[in-house]
C-alpha cells in the first residue's frame, strides 16, 4: 500500500522524516510528522504538504505561494522553488510533529512564529545560501 492510498483509507499518517530539506524544523532520524488527508479545501501559504513528484517520489515541503491553479513550494532548507504543484498532486497536510517524545501542533504559537519567520526570510536565506555555495565552489 502506498502513502496516498493509506491516507485515503485512514485519514491520518505519522511518518519518520527523511532528508534535510525541512531542517531545522524536522531532522532525519529524530523527528516524526503527522499528516491529515488533503480535503477539497485549498492549501494555505505556510502549510507543509506531502505531495507526489513523478514518477513515485514523495516530498514534504512548505507552500510559499498559492496561485489560481497551483502552488509554489519550497523546503525550509532549500533554494530551488517548485512550480506547478496542483491540488491533485498533494496527498496530505502536516498537522503536527514529534520531537524528543513531545508533540507539537501546527496551531502552537511557537510553530506559527517559526512559520512566519521562514516565510518572511525566504529571499535573504536563498540569496545567502547561493552566495555561500558560490564561494565554496571557488575555494
Amino acid at each position: 500500500m502506498n502513502i496516498g492510498q493509506y491516507l485515503r483509507e485512514n485519514g491520518t499518517l505519522t511518518y519518520a522524516n527523511k532528508g534535510s530539506s525541512m531542517w531545522p524544523l524536522l531532522r532525519e532520524g529524530r523527528d516524526m510528522f503527522t499528516l491529515r488527508r488533503k480535503d477539497e479545501e485549498r492549501c494555505r501559504r505556510g502549510d507543509v504538504v506531502l505531495y507526489r513528484r513523478p514518477p513515485n517520489f514523495y516530498v514534504l515541503h512548505r507552500v510559499i505561494d498559492v496561485r489560481e491553479n497551483d502552488y509554489v513550494i519550497l523546503g525550509d532548507n532549500c533554494t530551488a522553488r517548485e512550480y506547478g504543484i496542483t491540488d491533485a498532486d498533494i496527498l496530505g497536510v502536516m498537522t503536527g510533529f514529534n520531537r524528543g517524545g513531545r508533540e507539537y501542533s501546527v496551531d502552537d504559537f511557537g510553530y506559527r512564529l517559526y512559520t512566519f519567520m521562514i516565510l518572511h526570510t525566504i529571499t535573504i536565506r536563498t540569496f545567502t545560501k547561493r552566495v555561500i555555495s558560490w564561494i565554496i565552489r571557488r575555494l
